[in-house]
């Protein structure tokens, strides 16, 4: 016999069961639990406000203050006012007026018609942050603040007192100021020295330029003028080719230059002033220190028929050892020339250097040791001589020359070296007359035909010296690119040269028609 089915499903209680209506009890079911939903709303709606507001674990609800109380305080706020403003006075003023903090105790009502928006909105963000204010979070403010406080002092700021204008009064620095002292000239010192030097080399430069003006003008008034030495005896003077041509030439502050032709036996001459550097203030304080001498220079340009083969110079004794060192026409081929016996000779302080006694002795006339070089005249006149120097090897384009070197004086006593300005055409006219005698032109010949020699043997080992230093820098240069080639290249390289080397030493053979 078969069972009966079993039905569950009246085991199984849904929880919904209970809030089914059962019977005609439907519409006041309903109305019950509507009315507990809204209650649930409403005390879930109440906590979320609740929960907005700041609120800390541990503490209760009953500390918080009391909404009314707080509102009526409107000016409770945690605010600094701002300070009143200060002003500096003297003490014994007696119209000094203190401004100082509001009494808490004293109601000041502000005026109605004072009163801006920007207060009462104040007001308001001051009620709002009342509402939550907790004295155990912000520890340290105050709690209470009047409101009359705030708005006085913003009546205050509206209406300023009015006071009469005050004194003012210098602020002196504090004790822990810097102290900066007062600058002194000493503290200007390098600007002062720098500022001196410049305007004295400033001064210097026009003062030591007109000095060295002054000294070439005053030689060339006295020996270039008209009716003076070089007029007499050059019919040119000067750099142009008419009368009034300049006959200066200024190359610098310190070097002038006289230029005269139109003379037998030579060609011109030229005159170089050398002058100390006056204009450098500089050069003037070395001068200080060590003295030196303004000079003056004669170049004379033989003619190459007028001058035979002379070499010869007369100087001081040490500047004789020195140009005999150092000139290369006087090392070569003179040599120091002692006095002779029985004879007049120069001054003691004057030495020569000659190429042979023939010449000294032809040269050195009576006349040229009656006006200069003798003991009396040197004495008087001579002070201003320097050196002489004839020779027909000098290097350039000019070997002929004579070089006649002195001193200049002041620029008031040119007069002094006008007997050492007239050796110049006196020597002109001498060198070009004088002719060697057959003994000593073989013997001047001899010594340049050996001099020539030697010169031929030093340009050849010069050349030989070049070449030699031309080849070992090809060398090099082929070793380098050998350096650089490979194996292959450098086995068919020497199988190049064998096969040179042999076909060169293979005899030559010549063909012949039988």
């Amino acid at each position: 016999m078969a069972k009966p089915k079993r039905h569950f499903s009246h085991l199984m209680i849904s929880p919904l069961s209970f809030f089914l209506p059962r019977g005609g009890d439907t519409h006041i079911y309903l109305i019950a639990l509507l009315s507990i939903l809204s209650l649930l709303l409403h005390h879930l709606s109440v906590s979320a406000a609740a929960s907005s507001q700041p609120h800390f674990e541990g503490f209760d609800a009953d500390e918080d203050f009391d909404d009314d109380e707080h509102l009526s305080l409107n000016a409770d706020l945690p605010l600094r006012s701002p300070p009143p403003p200060t002003t500096l006075s003297s003490p014994s003023d007696p119209t000094e007026s203190h401004h100082g903090p509001p009494d808490p105790d004293s109601e000041i009502t502000p005026d109605s018609s004072s009163s801006t928006p920007a207060a009462s909105d104040l007001k308001q963000q001051t009620t709002s942050f009342e509402n939550y204010w907790d004295e155990d979070e912000f520890e340290g403010f105050p709690q209470h603040f009047p409101s009359q406080n705030l708005e006085s002092t913003r009546s205050s700021d509206a209406k300023p007192v009015e006071s009469e204008p005050e004194p003012e009064l210098e602020l002196e620095p504090g004790p822990g100021a810097p102290v900066i002292p007062p600058r002194s000239i000493k503290s200007f010192t390098v600007e002062i020295v720098c500022g001196s030097f410049l305007v004295l080399f400033i001064i210097n430069y026009f003062i030591g330029k007109n000095e060295n003006e002054n000294i070439a003008l005053n030689w060339v008034v006295r020996f270039a003028s008209k009716d003076s030495i070089f007029d007499k005896n050059f019919s040119l003077l000067g750099i142009g080719e008419t009368d009034e041509s300049p006959l200066l030439l200024k190359e610098g502050q310190n070097v002038f230059k006289f230029y005269a032709t139109g003379r037998r036996f030579c060609q011109g001459m030229l005159a170089t002033l050398e002058l100390k550097s006056r204009h450098d203030l500089i050069s003037r304080l070395y001068n200080m220190v060590v003295p030196c001498k303004d000079e003056i220079t004669f170049e004379v340009y033989m003619n190459d028929d007028a001058m035979d083969q002379v070499i010869f110079a007369v100087a001081r004794k040490k500047l004789a050892k020195t140009m005999h060192k150092e000139v290369r026409d006087l090392q070569r081929f003179a040599g120091s020339v002692a006095p002779p016996s029985g004879r007049k000779w120069l001054a003691e302080e004057l030495a020569v250097v000659s190429e042979s006694k023939e010449v000294a002795g032809d040269l050195i006339t009576e006349a040229a040791l009656d006006q200069v070089f003798g003991d009396k005249a040197f004495e008087k006149f001579g002070k201003g001589f320097i050196s002489m120097h004839f020779s027909d090897q000098h290097l350039g384009s000019h070997k002929k020359m004579l070089v006649l070197k002195f001193a200049l004086p002041g620029a008031n006593n040119m007069a002094d070296m006008s007997r050492l300005v007239a050796l110049v055409p006196y020597y002109i006219d001498v060198i070009g007359r004088y002719k060697l005698s057959s003994n000593a032109r073989s013997k001047t010949e001899a010594a340049r035909s050996k001099v020539a020699q030697e010169l031929y043997k030093e340009l050849q080992n010069a050349r030989q010296e070049a070449l030699q230093k031309k080849k070992a820098d090809q060398r090099k240069k082929l070793e380098e690119v050998e350096a650089k080639l490979s194996a292959e290249a450098l086995r068919k390289k020497e199988v190049k040269e064998r096969a040179r080397q042999m076909k060169k030493a293979m005899p030559k053979m010549k063909m012949t028609r039988a």
